[in-house]
């Protein structure tokens, strides 16, 4: 969304859209599609001042209220991305209006700030965060390229601010114990110091392990990067939900460890792995990091193939919903008994 230089990206906000209008499985016919994309740029909106929070759920609503099929099913077979961490909650009515969709997000957890999370593992989907596509292209044009396991400076490192969140202020001051094994900069958003996007990767491909820890949510953009500079990622969230765990076995190519036992002991821990082991799990990293780039379904792996299988498996024949009835002929009707092709917007939603 927000890049590091402050700045928003249009593409971070539309990617999954954009190529969804491209996608050989897109139908003009409604009657047709099995599921419904419904496409909300609530982050960039708020994020640029478009509109406030209220604005944003008026509107909300009364989009949805525009939208028979939406009634039709409950909102069962729509689909809504929201990117950024904070996830649904920035439509304050979602779990009113949304709680039965399928909604795509990159956060599986924000409890630690409300009383309940958007995120149901049994409908929702976990998306990857939006890797810098200058990294994610390995060609000679990427902005930066790993560099041998052997010429790195530092067993580990961790590449964030601070945010005033327990784990992270324990690894930067770590980093102050133990400086010739971790590495913990203070980054700079603003000013002469800033550290620049090139720079942050020259940073993080510098050390063998990448420290991802919890920050305002519990996932974090630094382990998927990690991928592309070829650092193993290692997890200090322990609420964090990561994608496609259908057809991937995390322990084979990242590390999860308790954010409970932030210290010497996980350093320790991290310098006994044998060489021979940390080059095996970059290997595993290599094999699947595709997952991460959002590139076109056509390619033979993409982050857009995966949310697409993954979608295809909630797929459902049939759909109801509190609103909805149907009779001996099989129409579906409203409670006025109403057919469905008759019904008028604005529509009573579920």
């Amino acid at each position: 969304m927000r890049g590091r230089d402050g700045t928003i990206s249009p593409d971070s906000c539309v990617k999954i859209h954009q190529f969804l209008l491209q996608s050989k499985f897109r139908t003009m016919n409604k009657e047709e599609a099995d599921l419904f994309f419904v496409p909300t740029y609530v982050k960039c909106v708020r994020m640029n001042g478009g509109l406030n929070d209220k604005e944003i759920n008026q509107t909300f609503v009364k989009v949805l209220s525009q939208m028979p099929y939406f009634r039709l099913s409950g909102g069962r077979d729509h689909i809504f991305v929201f990117p950024s961490g904070a996830g649904a909650h920035l439509f304050r009515s979602w779990p009113v209006f949304l709680n039965r969709s399928i909604i795509l997000t990159p956060e599986g957890d924000r409890t630690d700030k409300r009383d309940t999370s958007a995120f149901n593992t049994w409908k929702d989907i976990i998306i990857p965060g939006n890797v810098d596509d200058g990294v994610t292209a390995f060609h000679s044009s990427a902005v930066v390229q790993p560099i041998p396991l052997s010429k790195r400076k530092y067993l580990a490192n961790f590449l964030g601010r601070a945010q005033g969140k327990t784990g992270r202020l324990q690894l930067v001051e770590l980093a102050k114990q133990y400086p010739d094994k971790l590495e913990s900069p203070e980054l700079k958003l603003s000013g002469p110091n800033k550290l620049g996007r090139i720079d942050y990767f020259h940073h993080l491909r510098n050390a063998k392990f990448c420290l991802a820890p919890r920050g305002e949510s519990s996932w974090t953009l630094r382990f998927y990067e990690a991928f592309f500079m070829e650092c193993v990622p290692v997890i200090l969230s322990d609420q964090v939900e990561l994608p496609f765990q259908n057809i991937i076995d995390y322990s084979r190519i990242s590390i999860k460890w308790p954010s409970t036992r932030i210290g010497i002991e996980l350093l320790e821990y991290l310098q006994s792995i044998p060489y021979e082991a940390i080059e095996e799990m970059l290997a595993n990293g290599r094999r699947v990091r595709c997952l991460w780039v959002y590139a076109s379904e056509t390619e033979p792996c993409s982050a857009m193939g995966a949310i697409l299988w993954e979608l295809q498996r909630k797929v459902r024949r049939f759909h109801q919903s509190t609103e909805t009835f149907w009779l001996h002929n099989g129409s579906i009707v409203n409670r006025q008994l109403e057919a469905f092709q008759k019904w008028r917007t604005p529509v009573q939603l579920p």
